[in-house]
């Protein structure tokens, strides 16, 4: 799936007002996310596009594996081949 909030794929949202609308722009173009922002007075306000477009923070990345003389990540103070070898490298 592309990232939203590029110029390929921007984030579209939808406010009651035009000041809203042109807040939203702003903080946008000041970040660099390509967004279509629409005015309509009479239906709910939408911004979730753009609350994901400033919430990517990108592809997850697992955490190191402790050595085997390191002490134990379960806090027990032992080290880690002895009291959860499945964790050491």
């Amino acid at each position: 799936m592309a990232r939203i909030g590029t110029a390929k794929h921007p984030a579209i949202a939808r406010v009651r007002s035009a000041e809203h609308a042109q807040r939203i722009i702003e903080l946008c173009s000041e970040s660099g996310v390509h967004a279509i922002v629409g005015v309509e007075p009479d239906k709910p306000k939408d911004i979730s596009d753009i609350e994901r477009a400033f919430g990517w923070r990108g592809p997850m990345r697992a955490l190191p594996k402790p050595g085997r003389n390191d002490p134990c990540p379960c806090g027990s103070g032992r080290k880690a081949k002895k009291c959860c070898p499945e964790l050491t490298i």
